[in-house]
């Protein structure tokens, strides 16, 4: 049998013809042995030959980046960098964004993948793609395509090797974005290209080309109903779904009455079946993962809340010219931009001034929606309250309040019922009013929809779901859109005493 030279991998044959499994890398060979090149095509096609071939990634490849990763991270790279297209179900906090880093860095090296797009939430563009990207892949040139479409037009179309848009930004560079040399295409949280009808999903689907490698990533493919799962499966494995929606509502969906629709027994079973290929790893999981996640979410500011953040600094810059700042002053002002950016600020004349929270709100929906158990949101505000609750319950999910205003007997029916029955699912809590004592661990995420001033009130209330009796791994999901709310939320986890530092952030934020 003739061998042929390489460094990577050599194949052990039971019989000349028949290729079996696969050997560490050796100088020496044996009878009915042959050295192969290691790439990603080869370990591609020896896989399609139902041999077990390594991911090449899992030798060839330094895992470069201030942390190293974690098994199912590596796991998750391995099988991405495997498959063109695929799925990522990985649930939230396991660091999937990481996973994605690495797979398309180790592809660029292979010359498998020029550039790559990252289709993600706006909330998600800056603080977790742009920021693991400078974590885990310095090296290479990253952009962000926001902002009037000249600016988009000519980001899409410039040097950088990654490029993060938002899902209806894709539209307005759909051109350059075709002529852009992307090879790859991440889409983060892809639950937003369930409905194969939308404009954002053909407008996804006309980019795709036979060579595209697409990666889908979302914890909850399918959440609301089964046919969630058709626009998602036609992008990365038509072939496995009917041509025409209406064929694959009937294989998973029983229609009751005109209007009613019911899941059929077998349709978890057709779903995983259509969602192939597809890698997921829960928290719990993740025996490496730490028990608690942190991550961020910026949301824009909407045009009023600009300008009225702006109009309220400029009156505190001018008040510090005017006269000596005390703590008490700088606290109550800065408060005000926090409440600002929350949504709601009390005017002067004790009224409440409401500002529009659609953006926020959204991603705030997103988090819940990933979320594998109960979510607990923390809002400082009573005005805040009020409004998100009737949005909440308006979308239809169950929500209870607990603030100063309800009373300690229905408190202790409302906790009662958050642990042990179905609903509700959503628990808005002023921090205050549960931030000791209470045990919550029906839920494993906590949405902070904006920063509270105390150290001790923030690490008691992340606390009530991290204790005694919670079986899951938890995340802390921090809302912001101000320099006021980044400011705190950063002396909140370099657990730094904020009442001892409010004059100099007061000082800050006038800068």
């Amino acid at each position: 049998m003739e061998i042929v030279e390489n460094r990577a991998l050599r194949l052990q044959l039971r019989n000349p013809t028949t290729v079996t499994t696969v050997i560490p890398k050796s100088r020496q060979t044996g009878p009915n042995e042959v050295l192969v090149h290691w790439g990603v095509d080869e370990a591609r096609a020896l896989r399609e030959l139902n041999i077990k071939a390594p991911a090449p990634i899992a030798g060839r490849y330094n895992w470069p980046g201030q942390y190293k990763p974690m098994d199912h991270q590596r796991t998750t790279a391995e099988f991405l960098t495997m498959n063109q297209r695929a799925f990522c179900f990985n649930e939230q906090g396991t660091g999937k964004t990481a996973s994605a880093i690495w797979a398309a860095d180790f592809l660029m090296n292979q010359r498998k993948v020029r550039r790559v797009l990252v289709v993600c939430p706006l909330s998600i563009m800056d603080s977790a793609w742009r920021a693991d990207l400078f974590k885990f892949a310095m090296h290479r040139t990253v952009d962000v395509a926001y902002g009037a479409a000249p600016k988009r037009k000519k980001i899409v179309s410039g040097p950088a090797e990654f490029v993060i848009i938002n899902y209806d930004g894709i539209g307005i560079v759909e051109e350059e974005i075709r002529n852009g040399q992307f090879d790859l295409i991440v889409v983060d949280e892809a639950s937003h290209y369930k409905n194969s009808q939308s404009k954002r999903w053909k407008t996804l689907h006309r980019l795709l080309t036979p060579d595209t490698w697409l990666w889908l990533m979302t914890g909850t493919p399918a959440a609301q109903s089964p046919v969630d799962a058709y626009g998602l499966a036609k992008l990365v494995s038509p072939a496995g779904v009917p041509r025409f929606y209406g064929a694959f509502r009937d294989l998973v969906m029983t229609q009751k009455t005109k209007f009613r629709w019911e899941p059929k027994d077998d349709a978890v079973t057709t779903v995983h079946r259509v969602l192939q290929p597809a890698i997921r790893y829960s928290k719990d999981e993740c025996l490496d993962l730490p028990d608690m996640v942190y991550t961020k979410r910026h949301i824009p500011m909407t045009p009023q809340q600009t300008k009225y953040y702006n109009k309220l600094k400029k009156d505190m810059v001018m008040e510090a010219a005017g006269a000596e700042i005390t703590t008490v002053n700088a606290a109550i002002n800065m408060n005000k931009l926090l409440q600002i950016s929350a949504g709601a600020v009390y005017t002067d004349d004790g009224d409440t001034l409401e500002f529009d929270i659609s953006s926020r709100y959204n991603v705030l929906l997103e988090v819940i929606a990933e979320s594998s158990k109960k979510v607990l949101i923390f809002v400082p505000f009573k005005s805040t309250i009020r409004m998100l609750t009737d949005r909440l319950r308006a979308d239809g999910l169950s929500t209870d309040v607990i603030s100063g205003d309800v009373k300690a007997g229905d408190r202790t029916d409302i906790f009662k019922r958050f642990q042990t029955e179905a609903d509700p699912r959503v628990l808005v809590i002023q921090p205050q009013s549960a931030a000791h004592g209470v045990t919550l661990t029906a839920a494993n995420t906590i949405v902070w929809w904006a920063p509270t001033a105390s150290l001790e009130t923030y690490a008691q209330a992340n606390a009530r779901i991290h204790r005694s009796g919670q079986t899951s791994k938890c995340t802390v999901v921090q809302l912001e859109s101000s320099p006021v709310e980044r400011r705190l939320y950063s002396l909140l986890d370099d657990r730094i005493d904020i009442h001892a530092k409010i004059l100099d952030l007061y000082d800050d934020l006038l800068d």
